[in-house]
């Protein structure tokens, strides 16, 4: 069975600067109040309770898209990574949460 990546929140963050100008994408998995108190610059919110298959396909139509997911602590990022490689999506790297992260935060 097909799984996802976990990578440590430093090593995802640089592998998704190192793959900028390819189909990549950054989600946040927390809820919509946790995402406005601060996101790491770029991340698009994706609440982990609300990902479908039908959504996922919306916002990301590419199956091959890299897409590096994170939360709060790494427990939702890890249950939404496990979604979307159910879905046929196949560069899924879950980096962790937000908490290991020590950069500037977007509002």
């Amino acid at each position: 069975m097909k799984t996802y990546i976990s990578l440590s929140m430093n090593d995802g963050l640089k592998m998704l600067s190192q793959s900028k100008n390819e189909n990549s994408i950054l989600l946040d998995v927390r809820h919509p109040d946790e995402y406005k108190t601060g996101h790491i610059p770029g991340a698009v919110l994706f609440t982990n309770e609300n990902i479908t298959q039908e959504k996922a396909e919306k916002l990301i139509p590419s199956k091959n898209t890299k897409i590096f997911v994170y939360c709060r602590s790494g427990r939702r990022s890890k249950e939404a990574s496990q979604k979307l490689i159910s879905y046929g999506y196949e560069n899924v790297l879950e980096i962790g949460g937000i908490l290991d992260y020590s950069g500037e935060l977007e509002k």
